[in-house]
């Protein structure tokens, strides 16, 4: 799909389904950028200081700089931030930021000009996507040190994802004859200045929850099935009672799982064994009981975070705002990444909570204290030698320490910086990078997770769960064995982590 932009509100399904961008050519939409543009050159031209523009930056904005100068300005502002650290976002994140500032830079409120937007089109038309390590912003004045390396790449300086290979940027430009960009007044700093390499970060990691999000909910389902649950738990009548849309989705999607399952009961047919059985409780554990409850907040916190993102995504997060039409010039802060930091670090607390959920249901699955006769750490061989599922359930208990011992608010961590004039910033970038480093432990939590799933329906029968189950299974089961005797299982964990990740088991 291409996306076509111009100053339309974009959703994110628009920019995770897209392959392609392209800058619109109504002429409406180009007379708003060319005017905005045209009032800000005519401003600077007049000798007027405008912050960023004809001043320094943050606590430099005393300091005058006339217009001769002013393009000059633009490249040291990429230059002395190119000072990023830590890992490399990946490529999609990169690109995803590209788009994302594009989108920003489209609503003609930052005073660019089309030769800009139609270089960010460039590259994601030839996918020259600029490397942006992850670290070094404190998301306010926005992601300033992370979004040079945009700028840097317009320019022709610094590094590139190209065709799977991470290449000199101006190797690739003179393979495709493709002349460095050299910026107008304030063009570096509109890149620069804006939150969107938090927003794509939160993007991609959110892209993935949700697919989590839903396996998870695969998984809580089969539980039901496996322990022989009752049912009740996910009754229309239970979360009607109390009603969060969230709550009332996990519960349906729960309930529309176990559809056909041969193993799960009603509340009356629990009643009737109750006393024929001293083992039998009358209800289950919180753990299986209140799992719509934890999923159901999970999903009600998503969605407002996705809404937030995506506002923020479609905003104009730079400083100076330039209105056109009304011959103003604002300096502001929305810049600060408030909304996205707030969004992650609520979303670190759901996968948290998400891990726990994962952490004590598996340990009931495993436990033959608890599991309902699927046996000692569901064992298919009886030998006293052979140990089962024991060790996996302690890498999984692992994971989800890493995961919960990471929930600390980024956004009360606020660090002055800059001779105190970024005396108050957000930590966006911080919050974000933390819950998306949640990911892969959910990833692989839920694949061994799994997999022992697969075993225990090996031995309740594979004809007696419902058909989302017997799915499930089967798709493990085309590349994991089941487990008759103690062998290493790291390879089984990275194979069943692909098929989570493209949501196979949702």
């Amino acid at each position: 799909m291409k996306l076509t932009i111009d100053k339309k509100y974009i959703t994110l399904e628009e920019i995770t389904k897209t392959s392609n961008i392209k800058i619109s050519k109504d002429e409406e939409f180009i007379t708003f950028i060319n005017h905005t543009h045209d009032f800000m050159m005519n401003t600077i031209k007049q000798g007027k200081p405008i912050y960023g523009i004809t001043t320094g930056y943050g606590d430099s904005g005393k300091n005058y700089v006339d217009y001769e100068d002013a393009a000059k300005l633009q490249t040291n502002l990429f230059r002395f931030h190119g000072c990023g650290i830590g890992v490399n976002l990946s490529y999609e994140v990169c690109r995803y930021a590209v788009i994302c500032r594009t989108i920003s830079l489209s609503k003609a409120r930052s005073g660019v000009s089309m030769n800009l937007l139609h270089r960010l089109e460039m590259l994601i038309e030839k996918d020259i996507i600029p490397v942006i390590p992850s670290q070094g912003s404190v998301g306010a004045s926005g992601d300033l040190t992370p979004l040079s390396y945009i700028a840097a790449v317009i320019a022709g300086e610094r590094e590139v994802y190209y065709k799977g290979e991470i290449k000199d940027v101006m190797e690739v430009y003179n393979e495709l004859n493709i002349t460095p960009y050299v910026f107008e007044p304030k063009e570096a700093l509109a890149i620069m200045n804006g939150t969107t390499i938090m927003s794509a970060i939160a993007l991609k990691a959110i892209e993935e929850f949700e697919v989590i999000l839903d396996s998870m909910e695969s998984y809580v389902a089969g539980m039901f099935e496996v322990l022989l649950g009752d049912d009740t738990p996910v009754a229309d009548f239970v979360h009607d009672s109390k009603p969060f849309s969230g709550q009332i989705a996990a519960a349906k999607n729960i309930k529309n799982k176990i559809s056909g399952s041969k193993l799960t009961h009603g509340r009356d047919d629990r009643y009737d064994k109750f006393f024929a059985d001293n083992h039998l409780n009358i209800q289950d554990t919180y753990s299986m009981r209140c799992a719509p409850q934890v999923l159901g907040v999970i999903r009600d916190n998503l969605v407002i975070s996705k809404n937030w993102v995506e506002t923020e995504i479609n905003s104009v997060n730079d400083n100076p705002l330039i209105d056109g039409e009304n011959q103003k010039i604002y300096t502001s802060g929305n810049f600060y990444g408030g909304y996205v930091a707030h969004a992650m670090d609520t979303l670190k607390i759901c996968a948290a909570n998400l891990a726990d959920l994962l952490d004590k249901e598996f340990a009931l699955l495993v436990d033959h204290k608890f599991n309902r006769g699927l046996g000692e750490n569901l064992k298919l061989s009886k030998e006293p030698f052979f140990h089962g599922f024991k060790a996996m359930q302690i890498s999984l208990s692992s994971l989800s320490a890493d995961v919960i011992k990471n929930t600390t608010a980024a956004s009360i961590h606020s660090r002055p910086t800059e001779s105190l004039n970024q005396d108050k910033v957000s930590m966006g970038t911080t919050a974000a990078n933390d819950f998306a480093k949640m990911i892969p432990d959910l990833h692989n939590m839920l694949s061994i997770a799994f997999i022992g799933m697969a075993q225990a329906v090996d031995i309740r029968g594979k004809d007696q769960v419902s058909p989302h189950l017997r799915n499930i299974h089967d798709e493990t089961r085309k590349i994991v064995k089941p487990l008759l005797e103690d062998r290493r299982m790291d390879g089984d964990i990275k194979n069943i982590k692909v098929l989570i990740k493209d949501g196979k088991f949702i």
